[in-house]
């Protein structure tokens, strides 16, 4: 999926990937070719390899890690083509969302869309006869194509009416792109097309593109923020009426003066209507 995205630049100038970019490939290559290496070379088993893909069943019987480590496996033999798209679909998209997104936001984007694509395919497998979720879902699933799905609708959501080129030739506009995306994972499903990653976990990344990448701010954070803003609401009007408990049931009370205006100005030589300078009309005095 990842070798079908080229460039979102007009002129065709290459991308230059930001900081977090960079890391994300140069981590992704260097597992890939350690685990390369060491099954096709080094005699190491496959079991170590399968040891940090998703498994679903196995992460439910505790197994966590498996949900953190499957986006960041390849096909470490018989082809190279997993990683090689994998690498091409990240350089060709993600440095333009990593400009628009900032490197702290991008990098909890990736980690996000990754995880939570993931967990969605294991809650719709578990809901799913087994029959069914057995032709959707492999024992084994792992890949960034999901992260690439997410950055795929994020980047046509945040930049409408520019162009990316399919194949790296066919220009295509950005709902365009949404368009490609959708349907490919939609064939895949009707042919029963298994993927590395599973045929349901590209659905998870796009919707975790469209809530995690969508706009600034995204439709997650918007969520979060009135959350917030209503909790902040609700506080608020407990301290108000918690005042106004605490002043009702005080015993201080307000008494009306009348010294002040009844008292002779000072110098004037006049003598104050109540007779008593300082005193209040019953004759008290007042502090």
């Amino acid at each position: 999926m990842g070798s079908k995205f080229d460039t979102s630049s007009a002129d065709l100038a290459l991308p230059r990937p930001g900081k977090v970019l960079k890391v994300v490939m140069l981590g992704l290559f260097g597992l890939w070719l350690t685990f390369a290496l060491a099954l096709n070379w080094g005699g190491a088993s496959q079991e170590l390899f399968l040891a940090l893909c998703g498994s679903t069943e196995r992460i439910l019987r505790g197994e966590i890690w498996r949900l953190f480590t499957a986006p960041l496996m390849h096909v470490a033999w018989g082809t190279p083509w997993h990683i090689v798209g994998a690498l091409f679909g990240l350089y060709f998209l993600a440095p333009s969302l990593e400009r628009e997104f900032g490197p702290a936001r991008f990098a909890r984007f990736l980690a996000l869309s990754a995880v939570v694509a993931y967990t969605l395919q294991m809650l719709v497998e578990r809901l799913l006869p087994a029959s069914i979720a057995g032709k959707l879902v492999g024992e084994y699933w792992f890949g960034s194509l999901p992260v690439l799905e997410a950055i795929a609708i994020a980047w046509a959501l945040n930049f409408k009416g520019q162009t990316v080129r399919l194949m790296f030739v066919l220009p295509v506009s950005s709902r365009g792109l949404i368009i490609f995306v959708v349907a490919m994972s939609v064939l895949y499903v009707v042919v029963g097309a298994q993927q590395e990653c599973g045929l349901l976990a590209p659905f998870g990344g796009m919707l975790s593109g469209w809530w995690f990448g969508g706009d600034t701010p995204s439709p997650a954070r918007r969520l979060y923020l009135k959350y917030r803003l209503a909790r902040l609401d609700r506080e608020a009007g407990r301290v108000r009426s918690e005042r106004k408990r605490r002043v009702r049931g005080s015993e201080l009370r307000v008494i009306a003066g009348g010294g002040a205006k009844d008292e002779a100005k000072p110098g004037s030589g006049e003598t104050p209507k109540n007779g008593k300078r300082g005193r209040g009309p019953d004759g008290n005095l007042l502090n």
